[in-house]
C-alpha cells in the first residue's frame, strides 16, 4: 500500500509540474500589446482620397467571417456544440472563396470593408493566411488574439493567430491598434483574445479633416463587465475623435443586441449564450446607431444550420455601426447569406459626409 501511494503521489507531482511548467510558458509567450501601437500599412496601390462633394456617398462593409470555419454545417463548443476547429483544410478554402465572392462582387461592391476574426496562422483553419487572401486594397491588420498553444477544450484549439483587418479604396494616412480593457485575469488571459480597436484614418479631399473608420469585436464570453467597460472605451475615442473636426465610423461585432431586435429574436437559449444588451443612452449627443434588424446578423452555434429547427434556431442582431453626428445616413443593409460561409451576415452601410 505504502508503495502504491508512492507512485500514485509521484504521478499526481509529475502532473501538477508539467501543468505549472506549461503555465509559465504561456505566460512568458504571452501577448502583451501596447495600449497604442502602429498598425502596418499595405498598401496594394495609389487610391483616391475620400471626396467630400455633395451626394458622394461612402459605402462600408463589415462581416465577422468567422474564421472560414463557422459556416452553415458548423457548430462551436463556447455556444452548446461540440466543434473546435473546421472540419478540414478544403472546408476552411470554400469558405474563403465564399466570403471572397459575397465581398468583391459587384452587387455589394464597396469602398471599405471592416471584418473580424481573420485567422494568419492558426491550427483551427490550417494555417492558411487569410488576410492576404482578403485583403485586396490598402489594408490594415491587428491581432486581438495570438497565443501559441491555447490548450482547451479536447481536443484543444492549439495555436491561434487571428484579428481586425480593413481593407479600402481609399488612401489611409495613418493606422493605429488600440487595446480595449482585458475582461479575464492571469492565467486565462495568457491564452485569450486581447480585444482591440483597428482605427484607420483617411484623407479627405480639399480638407485637413478625417474619415476615422473604427474596427472591432467586443467581448464575447465574459460576465458583461468587459463588454461595457470596452463600449464606455470606445464612446470615448470616437468622440474625442469627432471632437477635433473629423468624421468618424466606428462598426464590427458588438456582441451585445441592438435597441428593439430582441423584440423580433428573443433569447430562448439563455443557458447557451447571452449577448449584451445595446441602449440608446450610450450614444454620445448627436450621435446615432445604423442597423438593420429586419434580417439576423448573427446565429447561435449549438448546432449545424437548420432554419426549418425554429426551436433550436437562434438569431441576434449584435452587428451594426454607430455614426458621427456629421455623418448623413443614406441606407444600412443586412446582407442574408444564410450563414453559408459564416456565423454572421454581412452589414452594408452608405453614408453621405455633411
Amino acid at each position: 500500500m505504502k508503495k502504491a501511494l508512492k507512485v500514485f503521489l509521484i504521478i499526481i507531482g509529475a502532473i501538477l509540474l508539467i501543468a505549472a511548467g506549461f503555465i509559465i510558458w504561456l505566460s512568458v509567450n504571452e501577448y502583451n500589446p501596447s495600449e497604442i501601437s502602429e498598425a502596418k500599412i499595405e498598401n496594394n496601390e495609389h487610391f483616391e482620397e475620400v471626396r467630400p462633394y455633395e451626394g458622394e456617398t461612402i459605402s462600408i462593409l463589415s462581416w465577422n467571417i468567422g474564421y472560414a470555419g463557422l459556416g452553415q454545417d458548423s457548430d462551436f463548443f463556447m455556444d452548446g456544440g461540440d466543434e473546435v476547429a473546421a472540419a478540414d483544410r478544403d472546408q476552411v478554402s470554400a469558405s474563403l472563396l465564399g466570403i471572397f465572392n459575397t465581398l468583391y462582387n459587384c452587387d455589394n461592391q464597396s469602398d471599405i470593408y471592416i471584418l473580424q476574426e481573420v485567422d494568419t496562422d492558426s491550427s483551427r483553419t490550417y494555417n492558411i493566411d487569410e488576410k492576404s487572401y482578403l485583403g485586396i486594397y490598402n489594408t490594415t491588420f491587428a491581432l486581438n488574439y495570438s497565443c501559441p498553444f491555447v490548450p482547451y477544450p479536447i481536443p484543444p484549439i492549439g495555436k491561434v493567430n487571428s484579428g481586425l483587418m480593413t481593407t479600402t479604396i481609399f488612401e489611409i494616412a495613418k493606422s493605429e491598434r488600440i487595446s480595449l480593457p482585458c475582461s479575464f485575469s492571469w492565467p486565462v488571459s495568457a491564452a485569450n483574445l486581447k480585444r482591440c480597436m483597428l482605427v484607420n484614418y483617411l484623407p479627405i479631399e480639399g480638407s485637413d479633416k478625417r474619415l476615422v473608420v473604427v474596427n472591432f469585436h467586443l467581448e464575447a464570453y465574459d460576465d458583461g463587465e468587459g463588454k461595457i467597460a470596452q463600449t464606455n472605451q470606445l464612446k470615448e475615442f470616437i468622440q474625442s475623435e469627432y471632437e477635433k473636426g473629423n468624421y468618424v465610423i466606428a462598426g464590427g461585432d458588438w456582441n451585445q443586441v441592438f435597441p428593439g431586435s430582441l423584440d423580433l429574436y428573443p433569447n430562448e437559449h439563455e443557458d447557451l449564450w447571452v449577448p449584451g444588451v445595446i441602449t440608446d443612452d450610450i450614444l454620445p449627443d448627436g450621435w446615432s446607431f445604423a442597423y438593420d434588424a429586419s434580417t439576423p446578423t448573427c446565429r447561435l452555434l449549438n448546432q449545424p444550420y437548420d432554419p426549418t429547427d425554429t426551436e433550436n434556431t437562434q438569431y441576434y442582431v449584435i452587428d451594426g455601426f454607430i455614426l458621427s453626428p456629421n455623418l448623413e445616413l443614406v441606407n444600412v443593409e443586412t446582407l442574408d447569406e444564410n450563414f453559408v460561409f459564416s456565423d454572421h451576415n454581412p452589414v452594408r452601410l452608405q453614408v453621405t459626409l455633411k
